[in-house]
């Protein structure tokens, strides 16, 4: 239980810590960053939900949750993959950047505490960390990365991954009403 308890902790740090990034008023450091930043950490998003999905999928027992790992780990890739061919037909190199960077180093500490957990604490740890990650993505998506795209086709990959993102967050929710059920 101390271990599940650490990834809500972390979870809800993390929803934090976007938060921050997300709205200058709670966060008066707000980075700026260029399209090749934004770029990268777009991917940097996309490739934890999908590294975190391959721990569920390896873990998990359960159908419900296998499945939305196989969701996230399917759509993120789209996503990855539509990012890729963009900043290629723009001829930008995406730029590894402090929010990059702290996403990465957050997210290998959950992976750590999600390995170490099994069963049905392992499930509940899971969907609790990716309804968290999810608001958190879309609040930063919104909030910090849409804002600091200055090209009109970056911009617009990002406005139009937002309906998938709540999609995303409407089925976590749903699978971690399901898992609380039992």
């Amino acid at each position: 239980m101390k271990k599940y308890s650490s990834i809500l902790s972390w979870a809800a740090g993390m929803a934090y810590f976007l938060l921050l990034l997300a709205f200058p008023a709670l966060a008066q450091d707000n980075p700026k960053l260029s399209d090749a930043e934004v770029a990268h950490t777009a991917v940097t998003a996309n490739q934890i939900d999908i590294d975190y999905a391959a721990i569920a999928k390896e873990k998990s027992k359960n159908a419900e949750v296998r499945k939305f790992a196989e969701t996230m780990a399917s759509d993120h890739q789209a996503v990855i993959d539509q990012a890729v061919a963009l900043v290629g037909k723009l001829n930008v190199t995406p730029e590894d950047n402090a929010v990059s960077q702290q996403l990465l180093a957050d997210a290998k500490k959950t992976q750590a505490k999600l390995r170490a957990m099994s069963g049905s604490a392992f499930d509940r740890a899971y969907i609790d960390n990716e309804v968290a990650y999810h608001k958190a993505v879309i609040s930063a998506v919104e909030g910090l990365l849409i804002p600091e795209s200055e090209n009109a086709e970056l911009k617009g990959l990002l406005q139009d991954i937002m309906p998938a993102l709540n999609a995303h967050l409407e089925h976590a929710q749903m699978v971690q009403k399901q898992l609380k059920g039992k």
